[in-house]
């Protein structure tokens, strides 16, 4: 009887203290039975459960309470967000609206005369002030057509920009002039430069024109290839009229000198190849001089001609032979005395055929010399060019 009075007293007492802490666990008929049969143990497992449950039901910690302090996060941030943008909005506004006042305080102060739109004197006249530098026409028509968005020759106060705008405008021009001015100065230092090598090539290369003395040693390297041709005008320089000649007589004496020296002939020509590749030597001497030389060439093949038909044992006419012989010499005097009178003109006698072309092929000019003045052949530049070539076909 004593045992079922507590047991039924424990109950009342766990019931009570359950209801006091609003927990929603209620002791079944089970439990009590089962506190009543074990008795203090079964009691103090009992209370410690109902500890643990009541520890749940009011921790801080649940999914709902950290859902609701995450969206009240989110709605602190969203309205940070919109007072930045509302802050940042205001800033832009105050800054849109201070350009605008300056642009307008800066039309006003352009347009003197108040009709509502700024010249391009009204403009020029405006920068002078506000720049207090003086501009050329042409610059300030550049500023006009880099901010005249109408294209009508004058700014309106929607074209209009504020002074800083027109002094960074008017800087990039200068800018750009500057730098064309100093382009234009290299450019010129380099043409100066380059006139000044070949004034120093021209000197180096006597390309001048020739003087009077000039002319007259320029026709003395055609008396070798006389000397050598006059044997072809032995039938006409031997009749009784020419012996009476005075220029016969006189190319009697000459060719009785040139004999009377051994190998003159050899000599004669190396000298004139000697002398010809003599840049200083003015060009005209140096050009009759190659071209004395190919011309003396030239009258060893009718002599060749004669020597292998003479080999073969052809015989022609005594008057053919004249006859062949006398158009050789007169053809020479024709050439010789073209050579001499254009030379005498001061006139290059390039007219020859083959034979001045040959000549122009041997004859240095200002592209032969280095920057240092240096003399390279035009075969030795030929072949720089070619392996120029090669490399660049390798790459």
């Amino acid at each position: 009887m004593q045992l079922t009075t507590s047991a039924l007293s424990l109950a009342i007492g766990v019931g009570l203290a359950t209801t006091t802490t609003n927990a929603f666990v209620v002791p079944s008929t089970s439990t009590a039975a089962t506190l009543a049969i074990n008795g203090p143990s079964a009691r103090s497992s009992s209370a410690a459960a109902a500890t643990t449950t009541r520890s749940k039901a009011f921790s801080p910690l649940t999914p709902l309470n950290m859902a609701t302090d995450a969206d009240d996060e989110i709605e602190r941030l969203r309205s940070m967000a919109a007072n930045l943008r509302a802050e940042a909005s205001a800033l832009e506004a105050e800054k849109v609206q201070a350009l605008a006042d300056a642009a307008q305080k800066a039309f006003d102060r352009f347009d003197t005369n108040k009709d509502g739109e700024i010249s391009l004197a009204e403009l020029k006249q405006g920068l002078e002030k506000s720049l207090k530098i003086e501009l050329s026409d042409k610059r300030v028509k550049e500023l006009m057509d880099a901010f005249d968005a109408s294209g009508d020759g004058a700014l309106q106060i929607d074209e209009m920009v504020t002074i800083n705008l027109f002094r960074n405008k008017l800087e990039s021009l200068v800018r750009e002039e500057k730098r064309l001015a100093l382009e234009a100065k290299q450019k010129a230092e380099e043409e100066e430069k380059q006139a000044a090598l070949a004034a120093a090539r021209l000197e180096i290369l006597n390309e001048k024109e020739p003087t009077t003395s000039d002319r007259f040693v320029s026709i003395l390297p055609y008396l070798f290839p006389l000397m050598d041709g006059l044997a072809y005008g032995r039938f006409l320089l031997s009749t009784e009229d020419a012996a009476a000649n005075p220029a016969v007589v006189f190319l009697a004496v000459l060719y009785g000198l040139y004999r009377a020296v051994p190998f003159s002939g050899f000599i004669a020509f190396f000298a004139l190849n000697f002398l010809a590749g003599t840049p200083s030597i003015n060009r005209l001497i140096r050009y009759n001089m190659q071209q004395a030389i190919f011309v003396d060439i030239a009258l060893f093949f009718p002599g060749l001609a004669g020597g292998l038909l003479g080999a073969l044992n052809l015989n022609f006419p005594t008057a053919i032979q004249e006859l062949s012989t006398d158009a050789i010499f007169v053809t020479l005097l024709a050439v010789l005395g073209y050579c001499t009178v254009s030379s005498l003109f001061g006139v290059t006698p390039d007219k020859l055929p083959l034979i001045s072309n040959s000549v122009n092929d041997r004859m240095p000019t200002i592209d032969m010399f280095d920057d240092s003045g240096s003399f390279i052949p035009r075969q030795l530049r030929q072949e720089e060019g070619d392996e120029d070539t090669d490399k660049k076909d390798d790459k």
